[in-house]
């Protein structure tokens, strides 16, 4: 099975996250691609069978909207039956973003085998193993 890992991030952490999963994953005997938005396009990922997809929370709880937004909504007819993860950092607010961008997932036929969240202020990395290893 091949594993992307891609994400969007403005001040690392984000980007943090998605090299915990990558290690994660790889701890846990697997392995898989880490890209940032801006280097796969929508339809090179959607060759993979396994999507980890990360954004944080931005504005008022929703996904980054000059790169994530378009990557993903071209994305996400592609991906139906695939095995998606979602994940992403915020500072504030109760994760709302996660809960509309899982149901915005699930609506366009997509299962969610699981997403993270991960308050900056606390350190990401065993949380982000533990959701990696469903992965590997």
């Amino acid at each position: 099975m091949k594993t992307a890992i891609i994400y969007w991030s403005a001040t690392g952490n984000t980007q943090t996250m998605a090299e915990n999963i990558l290690e994660g994953i790889r701890q846990a005997g697997g392995e898989a691609d880490l890209f940032s938005v801006s280097e796969i396009s929508p339809a090179d990922a959607a060759a993979y069978d396994v999507l980890l997809l990360g954004c944080p929370a931005m504005g008022a709880e929703e996904l980054e909207s000059e790169e994530f937004e378009p990557f993903y909504t071209q994305l996400e007819g592609q991906i139906a039956g695939k095995t998606v993860g979602l994940f992403g950092s915020y500072d504030w607010g109760d994760g709302e973003w996660m809960r509309l961008w899982k149901d915005r997932a699930e609506a366009a036929g997509i299962s969610v085998k699981d997403t993270l969240i991960v308050n900056m202020n606390d350190d990401p990395a065993e949380p982000c193993k533990s959701f990696a290893e469903q992965f590997a």
